[in-house]
């Protein structure tokens, strides 16, 4: 008789968040644990991956910003071929799958395959950055809405939509626009955002390493390009971010100051 088919688990498509590990959920935690094949992005720490059993297969997959990474279409294959060989397949993506992170290219090939796939949630970088340093996404009276935006196109474009960004009773998150901050800023002003609004520049968010910088449009306009390499930053841009404490303590206002 031929041996039996090994059986098909589904593909776990996980959220690792922001980079700590006691910000990882218990089922991103569970399934990283059980994982037996492991293709993680490169912004997964290493506390994160020891998770992994030592038996497991572990596949770096880069997908850093501005640097060679793998393409979609091998990680596709690759999900692929694994899973039809019976293993737990986990990939793992910093952050939210769902926010930025080809979750809905990547669920949609395995489904074309015959291979299905789950979602995990992760903690998305905005909300780990904006409550490491104490700031507001959302104030009452005043910002209402959060607006996610990436300043990473596969065209290289600034393709934000300007006119939604430039809403005074919204937070905006940019995620991957540390080079391109200075042009987005100009940007935001051209499109009618006051040049005061206040502009929060989180580094390496949820690290021991993670910095913080306080600014405005207006002196984010005139500032130096970013530098290519630099450490994983988020922008957050909005009135909210005036009633934390980082910025109207005497800390935050000579980070502001430092900032002109």
């Amino acid at each position: 008789m031929p041996p039996e088919p090994k059986t098909l688990f589904p593909v776990q498509l996980v959220g690792a968040g922001p980079g700590a590990a006691d910000l990882l959920t218990l089922r991103a935690a569970r399934a990283i644990e059980g994982a037996e094949a492991l293709l993680y992005d490169a912004l997964v720490g290493e506390d994160i991956l020891a998770m992994a059993p030592r038996a497991c297969l572990k596949i770096q997959t880069g997908k850093r910003a501005g640097r060679p990474s793998m393409r979609q279409e091998t990680i596709n294959r690759l999900m692929i071929r694994l899973a039809r060989r019976g293993l737990r397949v986990v990939r793992l993506k910093g952050g939210d799958p769902s926010i930025f992170g080809r979750v809905g290219e990547e669920a949609q090939a395995l489904r074309q395959h015959g291979l299905a796939a789950e979602i995990v949630p992760g903690v998305t970088a905005a909300c780990a950055a904006a409550a490491q340093f104490g700031l507001p996404l959302t104030h009452r009276g005043v910002a209402r809405r959060v607006v996610m935006a990436t300043a990473t196109t596969q065209d290289g474009e600034l393709t934000i939509d300007w006119a939604a960004a430039a809403d005074p009773e919204a937070t905006l998150a940019i995620y991957m626009g540390a080079r391109a901050a200075p042009e987005i800023a100009r940007r935001l002003i051209a499109a009618g955002r006051s040049p005061e609004t206040p502009v929060a520049i989180v580094e390496n968010a949820s690290a021991p390493s993670a910095s913080l910088k306080l600014t405005t449009l207006a002196r984010q306009a005139a500032a130096a390009a970013g530098r290519d390499g630099a450490a994983p930053a988020l922008i957050l841009v909005g009135d909210a971010l005036a009633a934390s404490a980082a910025w109207t303590g005497a800390e935050g206002l000579e980070a502001l100051a430092g900032a002109a």
